[in-house]
């Protein structure tokens, strides 16, 4: 077992520590940022330096770290987050990997993400949780691509805490003028982020990961800096306000029904507090009814908030199926079969405009496509331009048609209802998220027919003359 937490137990008592761990604040944070810009090994430093690894992972550390490790006769601390085969042969982080810690002042869920172009749909997944991110950058190399990608997405993804580490310090000999050479850089990169532009906090610190420069400890390297280690910055980072104070979600995910006598409505409360009484309406249907009762596998409760996972019943014997949304009755969602949306394309295969994808919203499964492309977004210089395609990685706003309405909020506002993924439905694999920016009428959608849908009209005219042509578009819009 870790020393500290031992010494801690036993000094308290372990009800007593139990106690004051559950009513500590949490930070959800990930490290992004280039490859090879040490991303692992400053989470192995961070949990080193401040006690948190326990004496048989230390051990193994050691011992794996003369088989497989990259920095010679000093402990890797990277291999503490790259667990992976591959990653440990090639030296690099491939999947997002979770670590949890504590201090005496807060409780910490690292997301370590991967810094290559490739596997930028795995940083998009660790971050789609996180209130603050840590992106490193090599002092060797300044602000690179993948440095602007990844702050580009996080900031698509609602993350308003930027902490800049300028990493590998110690191998441009702890210079100043190189750290505020890239602060200024990234600042003015970062001007271009529009998303939360105001209240977007960024704050800089020099470090060297390998040696622990900054990282749990001031150093004595860097007399010119006095913004504290970084260990101390994520501990009085401050936390936005929860979900629970947000408007009542419900995405159904199953309907609970054991025998005649009971109907259950289970999921995970996205946002919001729920009580028993509270009016609550079921959308898209917009039947409403009052809550009877909270069900959890630890009995019934008067109220529950978001996060949970819970039961809920109804009074009223009301049509509630998976995919379905329970709401506030006072605090109702959007409900529409076409959106505007920030999508980051994740897949080889280039979008196609018109071609027929299936899309997941919350707990609702449907099909749809993208009527149009408004623009993409170059992350080298955050321009906008004209795109009638998307690539692997491009991020673009987007037009999205559906075949139905569904439930949606936008997604400043409630995250889980407010993003979506795509599935191509040949081969299952998502090749997509997206993040909903803006509700649209059918009039505002300018929709785009796929080449196959405009070659079989030319088809049918061309064999068939005594039909008349289709205005496909004109037919959408009847």
């Amino acid at each position: 077992m870790n020393s500290v937490i031992s010494a801690e137990i036993k000094d308290k008592g372990i009800e007593q520590y139990l106690a004051d761990q559950q009513h500590k604040s949490l930070l959800r944070l990930l490290t992004c940022g280039s490859v090879d810009d040490g991303k692992s090994t400053l989470i192995g430093r961070l949990l080193h330096d401040s006690h948190q690894i326990y004496e048989d992972q230390l051990a193994t550390l050691h011992a794996d770290s003369q088989k497989v490790g990259t920095t010679g006769n000093q402990i890797d601390l990277a291999l503490l987050v790259d667990g992976l085969a591959a990653e440990r042969e090639q030296g690099i982080t491939i999947d997002v990997a979770y670590r949890y810690f504590s201090t005496e002042k807060r409780k910490f869920i690292i997301s370590d993400t991967p810094g290559h172009e490739q596997y930028t749909r795995n940083m998009a997944t660790g971050a789609s949780t996180c209130q603050l991110a840590v992106l490193l950058i090599d002092a060797r190399y300044g602000v690179l691509t993948q440095t602007k990608r990844h702050s580009f997405i996080a900031s698509l993804l609602g993350i308003k805490h930027f902490v800049v580490a300028v990493n590998k310090m110690d191998l441009v000999g702890f210079s100043q003028a190189r750290y505020e050479e890239i602060k200024e850089s990234y600042l003015e990169f970062a001007q271009g982020l529009e998303n939360g532009a105001n209240d977007r906090l960024i704050d800089f610190v020099p470090l060297s990961a390998l040696n622990g420069d900054n990282v749990v400890n001031d150093s004595a390297s860097t007399p010119w800096y006095t913004g504290g280690a970084l260990l101390s910055i994520l501990e009085n980072a401050p936390i936005r306000a929860t979900n629970r104070k947000k408007a009542f979600r419900l995405p159904v995910q199953y309907v609970n029904r054991p025998n005649l006598d009971f109907r259950g409505f289970s999921g995970t409360i996205a946002a919001g507090t729920v009580k028993v009484g509270d009016s609550v309406t079921s959308l898209p249907s917009g039947k409403k009814s009052t809550v009877k009762s909270l069900v959890t596998f630890d009995g019934e409760l008067e109220s529950a908030f978001a996060d949970q996972a819970i039961t809920l019943t109804l009074n009223d014997e009301i049509d509630v199926s998976r995919g379905d949304l329970l709401v506030a009755s006072e605090q109702l969602a959007n409900l529409s079969n076409r959106f505007k949306a920030n999508i980051v394309w994740m897949s080889e295969d280039p979008l196609k405009l018109g071609q027929q994808y299936d899309f997941k919203v919350a707990t609702k499964k449907t099909t749809g496509s993208i009527a149009a492309i408004d623009f993409k977004v170059d992350v080298n210089t955050l321009e906008k331009s004209a795109a009638d395609s998307l690539g692997l990685n491009e991020i673009a706003s987007c037009e999205v048609q559906l075949t139905e309405k569904v439930v949606f909020d936008l997604y400043q506002d409630i995250t889980a209802t407010g993003s979506f993924i795509i599935i191509d439905r040949i081969t299952n694999v998502t090749v997509a998220a997206g993040m909903i920016s803006e509700a649209l009428t059918e009039v505002q959608v300018n929709h785009q027919y796929s080449e196959f849908e405009l070659e079989f009209n030319q088809l049918v005219c061309k064999h068939f003359p005594h039909w008349q042509a289709i205005d496909l578009n004109q037919l959408a819009n009847k």
